[in-house]
């Protein structure tokens, strides 16, 4: 099989390591808030690649990180008069019920960079003996200059990259492109090191956990197309200096997202937090929808685009309605299963395997038509199990066919405060008969410390 490789800028083979096993690392979460749709397609999409290649019997160590020290967390601690380590693990917490509700699977190991400061202490420590890092003042930089291939990732050049243009001003830098690997502070989340107290900056972070779980080398890195310049450059540069051997083989990025063709900000008030899009739609819609484009397409969220997804699952789910899936028996792999396999083999073209997945249904209903239910049964089965690597047409057919009924949000909350006062006056039978109309109603109430939050089942 093919995949798009970002640093050769081409489709190339996808060789397992000598252990037989594909080693992918994608950078994950930074947890200050909560998740949005942009992270969802990202996630999603390496969900998406793990999951098949695990059902090609590829054995898969699938590495995604927890960014829980940056300046980012400590300034939103600071602002909400949190601890940092509070106000972390609630978001880990938060990323965790979000991306479980869209039904990703789990990675087989999820560092955190508070937990791996020892190895990021090392691995500063290496480049400075190497003379790639430098500590004249405060900090402990990186120095470029010192990688001859810095800018091999994105196709930077060095006279290109001015000062104050994507880089961070520092007296104390020799170079403005030079990036931060130990920030000296007292405040806030620190730890003491040869260079005086302070914690460690977000690019060596993900160096020292990716190969203290993958080693120096390994197959596959991963994230958001944002992350390529200058995260991804600078993990290149720090680690190939540190260990001298290419760091990883392949490079896949995802493509942006947009809200109704705009980029999502908060302050043109079109931020959408994963939580807040399940309220909306069930989690298999929203799987649809941001899997349906190539993984390194751009895509558009709009409401338009997510009914268009809803009623592209109808037709598959109402195809898989009312046949008798108990049994699976024998998966008969014709003609379809080698045209599934061969777009997803073609660096995951999943809107080529969706086309697929359309034409069988259109036979399994044509079969259900005249009656020939063992043909109808082969037809879904089939159906069922190419689905299955996308995370798709895994549910009860009837569940999913009435979850798309619209909701009264105003309702719902009602209730929920109906729940809360029943609770708080002991009348626990109540609040649980509440919850139960809800669930009902596909509704699924989630009890947190900071309340009591809902979303579509």
């Amino acid at each position: 099989m093919k995949i798009f490789n970002s640093l050769s800028g081409k489709k190339e083979d996808l060789t397992p390591t000598e252990t037989g096993k594909i080693s992918i690392y994608v950078c994950g979460m930074t947890v200050y808030d909560d998740c949005h749709i942009g992270h969802a397609k990202t996630f999603l999409s390496f969900d998406m690649i793990v999951r098949y290649l695990r059902s090609k019997n590829i054995e898969v160590n699938y590495i995604r990180n927890i960014t829980d020290v940056d300046d980012k967390i400590l300034m939103r601690a600071e602002e909400t008069k949190q601890d940092p380590t509070v106000l972390t693990n609630r978001y880990i917490e938060r990323m965790t019920s979000d991306f479980n509700a869209l039904g990703m699977i789990s990675p087989d190991k999820e560092p955190r960079a508070t937990e791996n400061i020892q190895i990021i202490l090392e691995l500063i420590n290496k480049l400075i003996e190497g003379g790639y890092a430098y500590h004249e003042g405060k900090d402990v930089y990186f120095s470029v200059e010192s990688f001859s291939d810095y800018g091999k990732l994105s196709n930077q050049k060095m006279d290109k990259i001015l000062p104050g243009a994507r880089t961070e001003i520092d007296k104390e830098k020799k170079n403005p492109a030079d990036f931060v690997l130990w920030k000296r502070s007292d405040e806030g989340l620190a730890w003491d090191s040869p260079w005086g107290r302070g914690r460690p900056g977000w690019h060596v972070e993900c160096s020292a956990m990716s190969m203290d779980a993958l080693g120096e080398s390994f197959d596959i890195h991963a994230g958001g197309s944002d992350l390529k310049f200058p995260h991804h450059e600078n993990e290149i540069a720090q680690s190939e200096s540190a260990t001298g051997n290419k760091f990883a083989k392949y490079w896949m990025h995802t493509g942006p997202l947009r809200i109704d063709k705009k980029k999502m900000s908060k302050s043109l008030d079109n931020f959408l937090t994963i939580r807040d899009a399940l309220k909306n739609y069930p989690y298999e819609i929203i799987r649809y929808f941001l899997l349906s484009s190539h993984y390194r397409s751009p895509v558009n969220y709009s409401e338009a685009a997510l009914e268009e997804a809803k009623a592209a699952l109808d037709r598959l789910y109402t195809s898989i309605h009312d046949v008798d899936i108990s049994d699976e028996g024998v998966i008969t792999k014709g003609s379809h299963t080698k045209q599934f396999q061969q777009a997803m083999d073609d660096d995951f073209n999943v809107p080529e395997a969706l086309a697929v997945l359309f034409d069988l249904s259109k036979m399994a209903n044509k079969a259900k038509e005249v009656g020939d239910q063992e043909r109808t049964k082969l037809l879904v089965h089939e159906l069922i199990h190419l689905a299955k690597p996308l995370g798709l047409l895994q549910q009860d057919p009837e569940v999913f066919l009435k979850s798309g009924v619209n909701v009264n949000e105003s309702e719902i909350e009602a209730l929920i405060d109906k729940r809360e006062k029943a609770r708080d006056s002991g009348d626990y039978s109540t609040a649980d008969e509440i919850r139960d109309q809800l669930f009902e109603q596909n509704i699924i109430l989630e009890d947190s410390k900071e309340g009591t939050f809902w979303r579509r089942r």
